[in-house]
């Protein structure tokens, strides 16, 4: 019989998606999601949810109890733009959320984490792409921090208590369910814009460039990472795999591509450069290749016309 696995954030538009893959595969889901992002209609109709923050008494409690097998941790805060407006907000629920979680899965012998961070946010500024997981990690945001140092909270705990440890770097994830009203999720934002007939925004020259990922392939990733052997613990890099595609895609060739496929032609109105995002980013996915037998499926055109046949079910 398969582990149980707790997806928090699992109401919200990647963790719904992981929650999805589990079922499909196989694993008995709890959600856990406080709702302030996520939705639950996005919860799958045969997982059990728990609403409730992360950060809370009831989270820990529940890992605490020995139900599960796998931790799956998506929830967070996941707006820079936030994290640099408020950095103390972003770390409560970052770093003293997922210790939270750590401590209640030390306490409930959880046996696997799989820990969703940023292959975007956590590496110095690119000069050549695609960065490999060995790229040199130096976050320029409040929000990359937070998530660096979650993968050393994660590593720490490994070491003393014997989890496993599994940590995926996620570049731009897209796809259906992406809130177009939020502050994050490119793709989502300019195809609202575009449907409304509304100016797009484009922070800086736009020529700023994004891995861009689909979100089913996100999710099928975090299966594989549920299934691997263990990676070895003897450096930061050894348990974390790049999720990408190892493509370069630029605001102004994504908002191209968009106004073609919705058949718009919308304004561009240009804004000053965003503090605390990168200029640069592809990463490498070659060791989640060899390791956990996975590959992006979906091309870029592909992924945008399901996420456009999805949005335009609203």
């Amino acid at each position: 019989m398969k582990p149980a696995v707790l997806v928090t954030g699992g109401a919200g538009f990647v963790g719904s998606h992981v929650a999805d893959a589990y079922i499909a595969a196989g694993y008995p889901v709890t959600v856990l999601d406080n709702l302030s992002n996520g939705f639950r209609e996005n919860v799958p109709d045969t997982a059990r949810f728990v609403q409730a923050d992360v950060r809370s008494e009831e989270a820990w409690e529940l890992l605490a109890s020995g139900e599960f097998g796998i931790l799956n941790h998506q929830a967070g805060q996941i707006d820079v733009r936030c994290s640099v407006a408020d950095p103390i907000a972003d770390a409560n629920v970052n770093i003293l959320g997922f210790l939270n979680l750590l401590q209640g899965a030390c306490k409930g012998k959880v046996r696997r984490i799989v820990f969703a961070s940023s292959g975007g946010a956590i590496y110095r500024e690119a000069t050549g792409t695609p960065l490999d997981e060995s790229a040199i990690k130096l976050p320029v945001s409040p929000y990359g921090a937070a998530k660096l140092a979650s993968e050393y909270y994660l590593v720490a705990f490994a070491q003393m208590h014997g989890i496993e440890a599994v940590t995926l770097r996620y570049c731009n994830v897209y796809g259906p369910r992406q809130n177009p009203r939020g502050e994050a999720g490119v793709v989502a934002i300019f195809v609202q814009k575009i449907r409304e007939g509304e100016p797009l925004v484009v922070y800086g020259d736009g020529e700023q460039t994004r891995d861009m990922v689909y979100v089913e392939d996100v999710a099928v990733a975090n299966v594989a990472a549920s299934r691997c052997p263990p990676p070895p613990l003897y450096d930061l890099d050894r348990c974390a795999y790049n999720i990408g595609t190892g493509t370069e895609t630029s605001v102004n060739q994504l908002a191209t591509l968009l106004s073609a496929m919705i058949d718009g032609t919308p304004q561009i109105r240009h804004a000053p450069e965003r503090q605390g995002e990168i200029r640069r980013n592809a990463l490498a996915c070659d060791k989640a290749a060899r390791e956990l037998g996975w590959r992006p499926q979906t091309s870029l055109v592909e992924g945008l016309r399901l996420t456009l046949s999805w949005l335009a079910q609203d």
